[in-house]
């Protein structure tokens, strides 16, 4: 690439008239005036405390507070602490074994020679391959072949399959609608259960291929049919997506090994699995602001080693932030990063803006500065004119690294003011690092794709009956990850752990360091229906808050594309089904207004609801008129806007 118009690293997206406004945003937060009002009886001189100068000595808990509670409170917190970390010893003790004996016992040989090519595979075909050699090599192939599986109803899928064969080669459009509403449903009989992608490196049972194939083929023959009216389609395709429900990519928080999430980002668009909705935390947040600020065709551009160039955070050297964590009490300096933000999320874009343009639906998780109230996921419907970059710091803003920020609104003429009354926000990830509750409130999510890199829950991944593309690889899958004892002490020591941890929140014994409640930063949820974890090595925990150099940002990438690899075919069959339905009920939208043809515009608005021609369904090259395919392909192009009207409920 040459000069700053083509290379996208070059652009400078940053508004000092919006960093001036935030600045002094910032300013008048710290100098708040407390207005009183006396009574004209009260002492003239009487003095008047500031609320947020507390003596240290008033009791913190406003219930719960006794004479026990004051005498026993600090000595059963150290107990209870050195009990734990006593276990914490023990467990790693136990993750050691597990480790030698998986080395030692199970992958010897030419098996751990294929280990080695699954591992170090550099695309999805060749990790493919790799796979199906694996299972072949331990006899996992034959497997596939018999329906028969505890863990799904298989006779139920049968006989959907076969009904849905002849009813479709029949051309009967009301059976298969009959059909389908019945089938149509989050995890219909078991089929969208990890256990059926858990027991080989590759595939499922070849009934559930068959299943997703045929269910996908259905849909869109119903959506094309003429012998069903469209409004009946119409409310027949809403209700599939409202019992079907929506994916999302969750990014975690957890410093520069958020970078990882680049790569995952990269393997979901190589393969067009991407979800439209995407949900970030602290640092996973600016992965997913870069992610829907642009669209898919930028994106594939920028998602390369160069954009190490981008990432300097930690850019200033010890003597400067040491300083600045002892004035101000965090190492980095939020108007600064306020600037570097500013390119991930293309100037000051709101929820809205990036809305708009790529269509793709951000959702960032900050916690307000008080602790009594609610967090708040912001996105395109709960604060539509707020702008991303201020909500990426305030996600970042993890105590004594970050100070809690002001977010900002754009107004209609153009400047920033504050948003929430100047509330005060911080990092996300202390209370919701993975948001599954209010996605699926707002956008009826019910399959999320976690990445998950927060370096104190790595430490604790353990999944003694394998996982997605990662089975038990002795016994042919049915063994037990360092033997039966192994994964016994591990998971009877971690729920010891978690127990002390649970009753240290609900006795109120953990003290509020840095005026923060750190009570839920193990106790919450970190997984999704399927969860990724990249790669990370004890040595990487050096470098946790340093800029990566482009070499080590290729490393990072492609250990988040790695651990991509294998969970792609059970998010295809997800995203597979979703996406026939979303085309159902676009080609049935009730008014389509054509739109005078801009490519610039329509690519960055709609390029998400695009089907290029040779992507159209194949029952449609054989069996539909030529009108019908030509009105397909136009549901798909990006001439053609959707009306709010069109998709009643939105989203949903």
């Amino acid at each position: 690439m040459s000069g700053s118009e083509e290379n996208p690293f070059k652009q400078n997206y940053a508004n000092r008239e919006h960093l001036r406004d935030f600045a002094l945003a910032i300013d008048e937060s710290t100098e708040s005036e407390y207005i009183t009002s006396m009574a004209d009886w009260a002492p003239v001189n009487r003095r008047i405390h500031n609320p947020k100068q507390r003596r240290k000595s008033k009791a913190h808990h406003d219930f719960g507070v006794g004479w026990g509670y004051t005498i026993l409170r600090w000595p059963a917190l150290v107990m209870i602490l050195l009990w734990v970390g006593l276990l914490a010893i023990i467990y790693a003790l136990v993750r050691v074994y597990v480790a030698l004996y998986e080395y030692l016992v199970t992958w010897r040989g030419k098996r751990r020679q294929l280990r080695e090519h699954l591992r170090n595979a550099d695309s999805y075909d060749d990790w493919v391959k790799h796979a199906k050699v694996m299972d072949d090599f331990l006899g996992f192939s034959p497997w596939k072949d018999e329906p028969k599986f505890s863990m799904y109803d298989y006779k139920t899928v049968s006989r959907i399959v076969k009904s849905l064969k002849e009813l479709v080669a029949q051309d009967k459009a009301e059976e298969i609608a009959t059909v389908l509403q019945g089938c149509v449903k989050h995890n219909f009989a078991g089929t969208q259960d990890t256990p059926l992608y858990s027991q080989t490196y590759y595939g499922t049972k070849n009934l559930v291929h068959e299943y997703n194939d045929v269910l996908v083929k259905s849909l869109d023959l119903l959506a094309t049919t003429n012998k069903l009216s469209k409004q009946s389609k119409r409310i027949l395709f809403k209700s599939f997506s409202k019992n079907f429900g929506k994916s999302a990519l969750c990014l975690s928080g957890g410093a520069t090994f958020t970078y990882r999430h680049f790569g995952v980002v990269k393997a979901l668009l190589e393969n067009n699995l991407l979800p439209n909705i995407i949900s970030g935390t602290s640092g996973g947040g600016l992965v997913a602001a870069l992610a829907c600020t642009r669209t898919n065709a930028e994106l594939s551009q920028i998602l390369v080693p160069e954009l190490a160039d981008r990432l300097t955070a930690c850019w200033e050297p010890f003597p400067a932030w040491a300083v600045r964590m002892y004035k101000t009490g965090a190492r980095f300096d939020s108007l600064d990063w306020a600037e570097r933000c500013s390119w991930f999320t293309m100037g000051s874009l709101t929820f809205k803006e990036a809305y708009e343009r790529t269509g793709k639906i951000l959702n960032i998780s900050t916690v307000p500065a008080d602790s009594n109230s609610p967090v708040i996921l912001c996105n395109y419907i709960t604060s539509p004119d707020c702008v991303i970059w201020s909500a990426l710091l305030a996600s970042a803003a993890v105590p004594g690294i970050l100070n809690p920020v002001v977010l900002m609104m754009k107004t209609k003429e153009g400047r920033l003011v504050p948003y929430s009354f100047g509330n005060k926000w911080k990092d996300g990830s202390l209370r919701t690092d993975i948001p599954v509750q209010a996605l699926n409130m707002y956008f009826n999510v019910n399959f999320t794709i976690v990445s998950q890199v927060n370096p104190h829950i790595s430490l604790f991944v353990y999944a003694p009956r394998g996982t997605v593309g990662r089975p038990v690889s002795h016994r042919k899958g049915k063994g037990w990850r360092g033997g039966f004892l192994g994964s016994a002490i591990e998971d009877l020591v971690k729920l010891e752990i978690r127990k002390w941890l649970k009753l240290m929140r609900n006795l109120n014994l953990i003290p509020r360091l840095m005026d923060q409640d750190w009570s839920s930063v193990w106790l919450q949820r970190f997984d999704g229906t399927v969860t990724l974890w990249p790669k990370i090595r004890l040595t990487d925990f050096w470098n946790i808050l340093s800029d990566p150099s482009q070499e080590k940002l290729g490393s990072m990438i492609k250990s988040g594309e790695r651990c991509t690899f294998p969970k792609i075919l059970f998010i295809q069959h997800q995203i597979n089904i979703e996406r026939a339905i979303e085309r159902g009920r676009r080609f049935n939208s009730n008014r389509r207004t054509p739109q005078p043809s801009s490519k610039k515009q329509s690519a960055n608005k709609y390029q998400l609801l695009s089907t290029p021609e040779n992507e159209i369904p194949e029952v449609y090259h054989s069996s539909s008129s030529t009108d019908q395919r030509t009105l397909w392909a136009n549901s798909n192009n990006d001439d053609y806007e959707t009306t709010d009207d069109d998709t009643d409920d939105g989203l949903f």
